[in-house]
């Protein structure tokens, strides 16, 4: 069996049990570069394949899989984060599908998810937002889909979460800018939950050069919305005493 597994956003034990048990049971191991720590790989049982497909294309990274599958051996393809989102995991399951080779998914602990723990934040606060925008940009990546452009997205003024962008981060701000405001709350999270992470908080108006000086130009994610800096809001109503029964 094939099984995509969510390896978490980088922090070793933030991943699965189920996740875990995967990786120590399965003789052939795929992973996604650097992007997956070497302490998960160091579970995989003795004597297996591991395999890093940061250099690979879709056609040797499939031939990898199926080759384990025909030889009967179980793969973990291990993919950063949660493999719901932005993973290129559809591409190798629509292959896998044509080809009639069984998988499975085990989910993982998303980078966004991370971050907000990193930054002691509800993305969700009641009276404030209530939605969390997950997108990215198209630089270096395939093109956004019609209406899905920053500008329409951020008419809501929902909480937004831009993945694969902050090399980007002027014209990110720039343009969020238009609809947030100059004094919208901001926070950049490289490397959520590793010993390496930083943390870098700000507005629309001064993360771009916050960002820059601070030398950060991969692997984070940028968090924009009131719910970074908000206090004054009601209780929820989950736990209220006046709540009916």
């Amino acid at each position: 069996m094939i099984r995509f597994v969510g390896a978490g956003p980088g922090a070793a034990d933030l991943i699965t049990v189920r996740g875990q048990r995967v990786i120590e049971t399965s003789p052939v191991c795929l992973y996604a570069g650097s992007l997956v720590p070497g302490e998960l790989l160091a579970r995989c049982p003795e004597g297996a394949r591991i395999v890093d497909t940061a250099n690979l294309n879709l056609d040797q990274i499939l031939d990898e899989m199926v080759t384990a599958h025909e030889q009967g051996l179980d793969v973990a393809r291990l993919h950063s984060g949660d493999p719901s989102v932005f993973s290129a995991m559809a591409e190798q399951m629509r292959r896998l599908d044509a080809l009639g080779v069984p998988y499975e998914v085990v989910p993982g602990v998303p980078a966004f998810a991370a971050a907000a723990a990193s930054l002691k934040r509800e993305l969700t606060v009641p009276g404030v937002a209530q939605t969390i925008i997950l997108t990215r940009t198209s630089e270096r990546a395939t093109p956004m889909p019609p209406g899905e452009d920053l500008t329409t997205l951020s008419r809501s003024k929902a909480t937004m979460v831009l993945h694969l962008a902050v090399q980007r981060i002027e014209p990110v701000a720039a343009e969020l800018t238009e609809t947030y405001g100059h004094d919208c709350p901001v926070a950049v999270v490289a490397y959520a939950s590793r010993d390496d992470e930083v943390i870098i908080r700000g507005t629309l108006g001064d993360i771009s050069e916050l960002v820059r000086a601070a030398g950060v130009k991969r692997t984070a994610v940028i968090i924009v919305g009131q719910v970074l800096t908000a206090e004054q809001f009601p209780d929820s109503h989950l736990y209220s005493a006046a709540r009916s029964r």
